[in-house]
């Protein structure tokens, strides 16, 4: 009876390990569609526009103008939803004289394509370069929420941005992935690792963290381990956001301020 409990058991494991090697991607990824034709509203000054990956994949973007801008804000969202949400939540900053552009990554509202970590980071290079040809360098900032830290973290460390800020980070995914399944062998099953620890060291510009000390999706802890590895030189600063959550930091004064000082 105890074997057969055991080997019952052993299936179970089996199964479940198979089932995250097999569906990780849609624990990762929570992307909402959008029909072509659908059309954004909003109030603020905004276009629409789209650019074709190397690979083919139309990749769909919102791009928020301000009356008279100090720069842009290269804004990468997190992991769930699309523009008709991410575009109400970043169009906030141009209230702040920026320009704000923001894209839905592959699979996500318009935008096509197959998934993969090189993809991603290739495709948030070419929204770099499209904003390099209409502003200067030192008038871009790279806004990273969640998911979207990854790939603000990677471009900061490639090329010469303003300033860096992200928005409850993480230290890697596979690091997340051990605290949320601690029972599987996550090292040999994640296929996306998004190493943020990596990258952070190769970040040359003034860097900033936004993270709620009760974030039950990323630790707090996660966020505050890849703070400890940026670089003092250009300026680092870690804000805590007492009793935030990982969804509503910027219902607190904290951030708020924060973010005036930061973009006035």
């Amino acid at each position: 009876m105890f074997k057969k409990i055991l080997y019952t058991l052993l299936i179970l494991y089996i199964m479940l390990i198979a089932a995250l090697t097999l569906f990780q991607e849609k624990l990762i990824f929570l992307p909402s569609k959008l029909p072509v034709d659908y059309e954004y509203h909003f109030n603020e000054t905004f276009e629409e526009i789209n650019i074709e990956a190397t690979d083919g994949a139309i990749l769909n973007a919102l791009h928020f103008k301000a009356e008279n801008p100090k720069g842009v804000i290269l804004y990468f969202h997190g992991n769930a939803g699309d523009l008709s949400r991410w575009g109400e939540i970043t169009s906030f900053f141009t209230k702040y004289n920026w320009d704000v552009l923001v894209m839905d990554y592959r699979s996500y509202g318009k935008s096509t394509g197959k998934l993969s970590e090189s993809a991603l980071y290739e495709d948030a290079q070419l929204f770099y370069d499209y904003v390099l040809k209409q502003y200067d360098e030192d008038k871009i900032i790279l806004y990273g929420r969640s998911l979207g830290t990854a790939f603000a973290t990677k471009l900061a460390s490639e090329n010469n941005p303003k300033m860096l800020i992200l928005e409850t980070p993480f230290y890697n995914l596979t690091s997340v992935a051990k605290k949320r399944f601690p029972i599987f062998p996550v090292d040999y099953l994640i296929k996306y690792e998004f190493n943020s620890n990596e990258y952070i060291k190769g970040v040359n510009c003034t860097t900033v963290f936004f993270h709620g000390t009760d974030d039950q999706v990323v630790p707090y802890d996660s966020g505050k381990k890849l703070y400890e590895l940026a670089s003092p030189e250009k300026g680092k600063h870690f804000i805590t956001i007492k009793n935030g959550t990982h969804n509503n930091l910027s219902n607190f004064s904290t951030y708020k301020k924060a973010i005036e000082r930061l973009l006035m």
